[in-house]
């Protein structure tokens, strides 16, 4: 197999990368992540996720309960027209008009801790992602007689792949509330005398404020892996992948 052979001056510009990189890492490592460790779990001690009645959730729902009797002479006047007005485009104008009972607000009290909780994400993530690109520069070569530590540090990760993973899907998550929110208040506007559908709203918000916690403790516990991970050195990289890999698989 013929040698890869790089130019001098790109080899000088990527090594000046990694060195930057490292460098960018070890800062990671050393200071931000155990500051963002105190940070988070003082977020997870704040009143507004500790919630003990989540009754206290609840957003308003300004949908009215229409009257039966209303409702009823109501649907008989809409059939009397529409017997009469054979107009199919006015028709549909009059579906595409939404509930009489005016805009309804999203929950404030998640919409607030979502605005903390997003940046979040976007920051693990990306920090995640130099970790990665560092961890995947020190993996030493099998040849070299390192077999163990090759191991090691490809299971450390596979592990950071998966929680990665999981911590993308937190964005489609949220959106997946919001989603969910909107057809359910969509459906108790439409047949606001079903209760059913005003309570799977409330419901909805609750299980999201669960989430929310979780998810706030998914990111502490993500940069509290990272922490176990050396600052500077091969030998001192081995011995904190090594111990990093025993707190994974522990």
């Amino acid at each position: 197999m013929a040698t890869l052979r790089v130019q001098p001056e790109a080899q000088a510009k990527v090594d000046v990368f990694r060195e930057d990189l490292c460098t960018k890492t070890e800062d990671l490592l050393g200071s931000y992540f155990p500051k963002k460790i105190s940070e988070l779990d003082a977020f997870l001690k704040e009143p507004a996720l500790n919630e003990a009645d989540l009754s206290n959730l609840k957003a308003p729902l300004d949908i009215p309960v229409p009257d039966p009797v209303k409702e009823k002479e109501k649907e008989e006047r809409k059939k009397q027209q529409e017997k009469e007005d054979k107009d199919e485009k006015k028709k549909g104008e009059d579906e595409d008009k939404g509930p009489p009972c005016g805009p309804v607000n999203c929950n404030e009290k998640i919409v607030v801790l979502l605005q903390r909780l997003k940046p979040e994400i976007k920051d693990v993530i990306e920090h995640l992602n130099l970790v990665t690109t560092w961890l995947q520069l020190q993996i030493p070569r099998i040849e070299d007689g390192n077999n163990f530590g090759v191991a090691v540090q490809e299971k450390v990760f596979e592990l950071m792949t998966s929680l990665h993973t999981k911590l993308e899907g937190f964005h489609t998550q949220i959106s997946k509330y919001f989603s969910e929110r909107g057809d359910a208040v969509t459906k108790a506007a439409k047949q606001p005398h079903v209760g059913d559908y005003r309570q799977l709203v409330h419901e909805l918000d609750e299980a999201e404020y669960r989430d929310i916690r979780l998810m706030v403790m998914e990111i502490r516990n993500a940069y509290v892996r990272r922490r176990g991970q050396g600052r500077g050195g091969q030998k001192q990289l081995s011995q904190a992948t090594h111990s990093l890999f025993l707190q994974a698989v522990g």
